[in-house]
């Protein structure tokens, strides 16, 4: 009978193939310390690759191998005097002829990696989103598959813990994760069964578990210490005792969550709510503002308001004024008025300026209109330039014409150069047409050619057509295309065509497609079909397409299906789908209701539901809902 022999090791296995080795082999000896250390055959091992390597009728060969910084320094230490040199064959083979691997990928490596993940290298393109600037990518491939493999064969405690860090940091909490606050909160990720089967040590052995290391000298989840924050001392008050700082921080230890478990929990968790006892935990032991401020937020998302109100209240006593701010939001919603201004009061004290003008809303509603504008006053003092419009329509109430104008440059020192085109208007409609324009060259010397163009509008509703082109034309002079525009249509209204192309062209030299679809009109008008058409397809290649459909649509009232369906076509073939609404009126007008029904549904499929057809009871009529510019055949409404 045949003796049975074990299974042979890794080393037993090399040391009987290495004699068989041919020339122009790679010999590949991953994790070299399952051969160079075994206790047994190590030493024979090294000898046998130093016997391969310096055989002349062996070569040519290559031995390549991989050690982790450790093992190497465990094998090249020299023994002490007198004591066994259990690796003597192996540093002889070590000696020399070691490379060491980065720790780090530099800015170069970083780079070459992120080419070849462009390139679709997946696994490398996930290394490096969790590396980041770090360059631990090795470090990440080596160990990712097996922190994985970890989490999904963790002890129940273990699990349930790790779940807790994981959504802890995928709603807001920072890196630093407090043992007290996974230990408490871990508690509602247990079956009922698993909790019962709790030991008094188990939070213990759960932390030990989940800090053993894989490859890549990671964890998946390790203890880790916060840096200490270094700022320049503040002033002392002169009544403070000489030699007493800030005291220690007594949080207790602090865990950090493997990246890659990290971004796993992400994604596979994502539709996930917290249990009850993540958001106590939460509640009770952790501290940092932002850390409560975002849970409370995602509370609330998650309909978990009662816990979104606590960890508010947490997140405002821990010095929080956004908290703050927005308690004192949900108690002026609830029609707590006095209780919204106490809290909007406390932000204010703690330095958030913003709510002075909520605190100024509220007592213009309760009437106190000189309390009010005095809150108004000081959020502007501190740049709020909401509230310098309320104080500009205030005034504007009170007939005070000088403070209002104060108030508007005030605004206007701050960037709002609205209030200078309101109070320019305002001006112009109370007969001060000097004080108008003044005020609207101030708000363009601002930037802003808002304030003439208005006023041009404005005085040609009175019919002083020569008063709106001067203004703009002081509008286009200060580089304005919309004004160039607007001089276009009214040169058009006087009748001089030409001088209503040149300025169209002007506009549209300088980039405004808007023009283009005005020029295309003005051809149309002029009965230059082919001209007209071109600049139609010139806008709708500039990302316009309304010249097109507008065109379309005219030249379907004269009579030309043929024609204005190719129009309609070509828009839609630049992605509007509105233009796809406009073929199926043409042809549900044309009789055609099956080839209707189509492109109705393709507008559909393309995310526009504006037109669909019945199929209910087979009636074929369209629905009576259209978007704005659409009239209720699928047509669009010309501007012109």
């Amino acid at each position: 009978m045949a003796s049975l022999r074990p299974d042979p090791t890794r080393a037993q296995d090399a040391l009987e193939d290495l004699p068989r080795v041919a020339p122009r082999t790679v010999v590949w000896l991953n994790e070299a310390q399952h051969y160079l250390g075994d206790r047994t055959m190590g030493e024979r091992i090294a000898a046998a690759v130093h016997q391969l390597l310096v055989t002349v009728e062996c070569g040519p060969v290559l031995v390549l191998g991989t050690l982790w910084p450790e093992y190497a320094a465990g094998y090249m230490a020299l023994p002490a005097p007198g004591a066994e040199d259990p690796h003597s064959r192996v540093r002889e083979l070590l000696a020399g002829r070691t490379l060491t691997v980065p720790e780090l990928f530099d800015a170069p490596a970083l780079a070459a990696a992120a080419a070849l993940a462009e390139g679709g290298d997946g696994l490398l393109a996930g290394a490096l989103s969790r590396a980041g600037v770090d360059g631990r990518v090795t470090q990440d491939l080596a160990g990712a598959p097996e922190l994985l493999n970890r989490y999904r064969h963790a002890t129940p405690a273990a699990a349930a813990t790790l779940k807790a860090a994981m959504d802890a940091r995928r709603l807001g909490v920072g890196l630093h994760l407090s043992q007290a606050f996974l230990t408490e909160a871990a508690a509602d990720y247990l079956t009922d069964t698993d909790y019962d089967q709790l030991t008094d040590a188990w939070a213990e052995q759960a932390f030990a578990e989940l800090a053993a290391l894989v490859h890549g000298k990671q964890a998946p989840l390790r203890r880790t210490t916060r840096r200490t924050q270094r700022r320049p001392p503040t002033p002392r008050p002169a009544s403070a005792p000489v030699g007493h700082g800030p005291a220690p921080s007594t949080a207790g230890p602090v865990f950090r969550l493997a990246d890659y478990l990290e971004q796993h929990g992400r994604s596979s968790r994502r539709h996930l709510c917290p249990p009850a006892s993540f958001w106590h935990a939460a509640h009770t032991h952790l501290t940092d503002p932002n850390d409560l401020g975002d849970l409370a937020e995602a509370a609330e998302n998650r309909h978990r308001l009662q816990w979104a109100h606590a960890l508010r209240h947490r997140a405002a006593d821990h010095g929080s004024t956004d908290a703050l701010y927005r308690l004192a939001e949900l108690r002026e919603e609830a029609g707590d008025r006095d209780g919204a201004e106490a809290l909007f009061r406390q932000t204010v004290d703690h330095g958030d300026t913003s709510a002075l003008s909520r605190l100024s809303r509220l007592r213009e509603r309760a009437g106190d209109r000189e309390r009010a504008e005095a809150l108004a006053r000081q959020a502007a003092d501190h740049g709020d330039t909401y509230a310098l419009q309320r104080l500009i329509g205030m005034r504007e109430e009170a007939g005070d014409r000088e403070g209002l104008e104060t108030l508007a440059r005030q605004a206007a020192e701050q960037g709002d150069t609205d209030a200078l085109c309101s109070l320019a208007e305002l001006r112009e409609r109370v007969g001060d047409r000097e004080g108008a324009e003044a005020l609207a060259m101030q708000a363009t010397d601002h930037g802003s050619t808002g304030a003439l163009l208005r006023l041009a509008e404005l005085r040609e509703e009175v019919r002083d057509y020569e008063g709106a082109e001067v203004l703009a034309r002081q509008a286009a002079d200060h580089g304005s295309t919309d004004a160039l525009r607007i001089l276009a249509m009214m040169r058009e209204r006087a009748g001089d065509r030409e001088g209503a192309e040149a300025f169209a062209r002007q506009a549209a030299d300088l980039g405004n497609t808007s023009a283009l679809v005005q020029l295309a009109e003005i051809r149309n008008r002029a009965g230059d079909r082919e001209r007209a058409e071109a600049l139609a397809r010139q806008a709708a290649d500039h990302g316009d397409t309304y010249a097109l459909q507008c065109l379309a649509m005219k030249w379907e009232e004269a009579g030309d299906h043929g024609g204005a369906e190719v129009l309609a076509r070509q828009a839609a073939d630049h992605g509007d789908t509105s233009a796809l609404v406009q073929l199926a009126g043409m042809r549900n007008r044309a009789g055609d209701r099956e080839g209707a029904e189509v492109l109705a549904r393709q507008a559909a499929d393309q995310g526009d539901t504006t037109l669909w057809y019945s199929l209910g009871e087979g009636t074929g009529v369209f629905a009576s809902v259209w978007p704005h510019g659409l009239d209720p055949d699928g047509s669009p409404a010309s501007p012109w």
